[in-house]
């Protein structure tokens, strides 16, 4: 019989963690031909999501736990999980909110069964987001897209069903600050979609706020590739064409003309302007030149304090 592992990541779950079991073991339950096993990572909670997890897996060998020493963040937990499911057959990642309802388990085995490697799911609409999270979120997804190597799908998470060799493919990427979605789709393998309508977080807070997100769509841009570099190459060589052109228009004005030259109010903003410019464009070194140094450090992606059931 094929083995599913279903890969859920939590930080501070408590309150809503008994009722994701719940939901998912009436789920589980309905699939016929597959044994199911939990792979529950603890990112380093500081409320009671490790004892409560603890209880799930005493005496109960399909639930292991891997508690990290710390918060190393969600992409960091997805990699930890992936690095102990490798063995099953497939693997379904899922967040603990039951914003990604766990009947999407019976869509995605279907597909599964079909020869599907990786099935991810897609949001119908984003109707209960704010205007501002809508537009910001769509404004990524085009900028990722117009940038990167590979795109992503528009409105899809990081639930999905990946086959194990789609797992051992993102496993053996070496870097370090990761873009789980980004890697998904860049590995390849025949892909489709589950479109589904995101119901409200069941119980307790979301944990991602507005600064998070954009460091995090900062992590990914980069993540995409270096075509931002060459973009900011060429609008550099743009502007300086540009004032070229225009410190030709002044001079010929002047000589020509005898026009004077524009004074004090001009000057400080082409001063101020070709500043931001600058310091733009460093900031996008800067961002490279990090990537570059965490890679260089080669610190490992997390730090396991604990494994419960765990093959090692």
């Amino acid at each position: 019989m094929k083995k599913i592992a279903l890969l859920v990541p939590l930080y501070n779950e408590q309150e809503v963690l008994p009722l994701f079991w719940q939901k998912t073991q009436q789920v589980i339950q309905s699939v016929e031909d597959f044994c199911f096993e939990y792979i529950f990572v603890n990112d380093g909670s500081t409320d009671d999501t490790l004892r409560l997890l603890k209880d799930l897996a005493d005496g109960n060998t399909p639930v292991k736990i891997i508690s990290l020493a710390r918060n190393f963040g969600k992409e960091a937990a997805l990699t930890a999980g992936l690095a102990q499911a490798a063995k099953a057959d497939a693997t379904i990642v899922l967040d603990a909110d039951l914003q990604d309802p766990p009947e999407l388990i019976i869509d995605f085995v279907e597909k599964f069964k079909q020869g599907y490697d990786t099935i991810y799911a897609c949001r119908k609409d984003r109707q209960k987001d704010s205007f501002f999270k809508r537009v910001s979120a769509g404004a990524f997804y085009r900028v990722y897209n117009a940038l990167a190597e590979r795109p992503i799908p528009p409105d899809a998470g990081d639930c999905r069903l990946i086959s194990r060799r789609v797992a051992e493919a993102v496993l053996s990427l070496p870097e370090r600050e990761r873009f789980m979605k980004g890697l998904f789709s860049w590995v390849g393998f025949k892909t489709t979609s589950v479109a589904y309508v995101r119901p409200e977080r069941a119980a307790g807070k979301t944990k991602w706020n507005y600064w998070k997100l954009w460091n995090f769509a900062l992590s990914g841009i980069t993540a995409s590739g270096s075509l931002p570099l060459k973009l900011w190459t060429y609008f550099g060589l743009a502007l300086s064409v540009f004032a070229f052109i225009y410190a030709m228009i002044v001079a010929g004005k002047k000589i020509f003309l005898g026009n004077p030259v524009s004074g004090y109010s001009s000057l400080m903003v082409t001063i101020l302007f070709f500043s931001g410019v600058q310091l733009i464009s460093l900031g996008v070194i800067g961002e490279y030149l990090g990537r570059i140094f965490v890679e260089v450090k080669a610190r490992p992606p997390y730090i396991v304090d604990e494994k419960i059931n765990c093959d090692d």
